[in-house]
């Protein structure tokens, strides 16, 4: 099950209580205070870390309550501070405390944490108020109380190309085609109902990860059809290869449903509409593909690529032109 958004309770350890002791051992006279302090309460972290693609395993575990420390005791003996609870989340994955809307931190590499919950201080035992004027003190304090927030995890897959265009537009093929990655393909519209990663190698020294987008409608930019879901992924990529479809089945036109998704991308905002964009007709090997391609190159004034992800033609063109789309501009 791939999950890219949950919310769950964290909360920090209570620190161990200090201790009031006093020592009393035969031929010691006025021993004085030996009362330990009390351990430190654990804290919970998020780490971003590789292998993991997806929030699923923390859909069933709403609640991450680290341990307490233990108190202290007699003849200066300090409380174990208690172990951190470390959750695992993949890199991407954007951390926000729920209640104030405050983002924590963003895990985009691999190694990437942030304490979301820290535990509370251990307290002080008598042995800590020992002075010349109070020799022999009662006094202690108990631990602190651990942190306990709401947090939102929402998981923004990082790839260098991302796929967009509308159902059956040929992106999971095309996937499946250049890398290794197996999304489900079928012959009807939303096939693919969440994002894919594979990589795609152009040559001996370059490979690109690639992200499928399922396929994108009218209104997505408000949330129609999951499109809030599905945009979200696009906003790391640092290009898109917008595809094509030269004959859809339900008899739309190809430019209109061009600018039907550029428009959605621009109405999303987070600069979708500005990011590097290699427009692509795919299925090549369709009698009208060639025309439909070259009324699109005409009506955008823009080089559009031909391709077909079932006989190879265009491919390696295709992931050539991607490449140069990332390649910093001098």
């Amino acid at each position: 099950m791939f999950v890219d958004q949950v919310t769950i309770e964290v909360k920090g350890g209570r620190g161990g209580d200090g201790c009031a002791s006093f020592r009393r051992e035969k031929f010691v006279p006025r021993g004085g205070p030996d009362g330990g302090d009390g351990g430190n309460g654990g804290s919970v972290l998020v780490l971003a870390k590789a292998g993991t693609d997806s929030l699923s395993a923390l859909v069933h575990r709403k609640h991450w309550w680290a341990e307490s420390g233990t108190p202290g005791s007699g003849s200066n003996r300090h409380g174990a501070n208690a172990h951190d609870i470390v959750i695992c989340v993949p890199p991407g994955t954007v951390v926000r405390d729920q209640k104030h809307d405050l983002l924590l931190k963003d895990l985009t590499d691999v190694g990437d944490q942030v304490i979301v919950a820290h535990g509370g201080r251990g307290g002080k035992g008598n042995a800590r108020f020992k002075s010349s004027t109070n020799q022999a003190p009662r006094e202690f304090t108990p631990g602190g109380d651990g942190e306990l927030r709401s947090i939102q995890l929402e998981l923004k897959i990082i790839a260098d190309v991302g796929l967009v265009g509308k159902p059956n537009a040929g992106k999971s093929t095309l996937l499946s085609r250049v890398s290794r990655a197996r999304p489900e393909i079928a012959d009807y519209p939303f096939t693919t109902k969440k994002p894919h990663l594979g990589i795609a190698q152009v040559d001996i020294d370059r490979s690109l990860v690639i992200a499928d987008i399922p396929g994108l409608i009218e209104g997505a930019h408000l949330g129609v059809g999951l499109g809030h879901e599905f945009l979200r992924h696009i906003e790391r990529t640092r290009a898109v290869i917008h595809l094509v479809e030269p004959s859809p089945t339900d008899g739309s036109d190809p430019l209109d449903n061009y600018k039907s998704i550029r428009a959605e991308l621009d109405e999303y905002g987070h600069g979708l509409a500005e990011c590097a964009e290699l427009v692509a007709v795919s299925k090549a090997e369709l009698p009208d593909a060639q025309s439909v391609r070259d009324h699109l190159e005409a009506a955008i004034d823009r080089e559009v690529i031909l391709f077909s992800a079932v006989t190879g033609q265009g491919l390696d063109r295709l992931l050539q032109k991607a490449a140069l789309l990332l390649q910093p501009v001098d």
